[in-house]
């Protein structure tokens, strides 16, 4: 199954997540399939700290992907944000 989930990068007490869609049996931090935005958590000041190509991500649903519990808090929060 593909799911679209988190996979962290950044260095040490500074996360950033890259938006991926995988296959549920890779690892966390493994191969994936495409990315499909970011999430920066420490962003400040005029950093962008959500960004997600909606289309992209329409199109994985679309064709039966499911969202990870916390990819579904963050696009749900930046829908009603925006």
């Amino acid at each position: 199954m593909v799911v679209i989930r988190l996979a962290r990068g950044g260095a040490k007490k500074r996360p950033f997540f890259n938006i991926v869609a995988t296959d549920s049996r890779n690892r966390r931090d493994g191969r994936f399939i495409e990315r499909v935005g970011f999430y920066n958590p420490m962003a400040s000041g005029q950093e962008v700290p959500f960004k997600i190509t909606e289309d992209r991500l329409a199109h994985w649903i679309g064709v039966g992907a499911q969202l990870s519990p916390a990819v579904a808090r963050l696009v749900a929060s930046n829908k009603k944000a925006a």
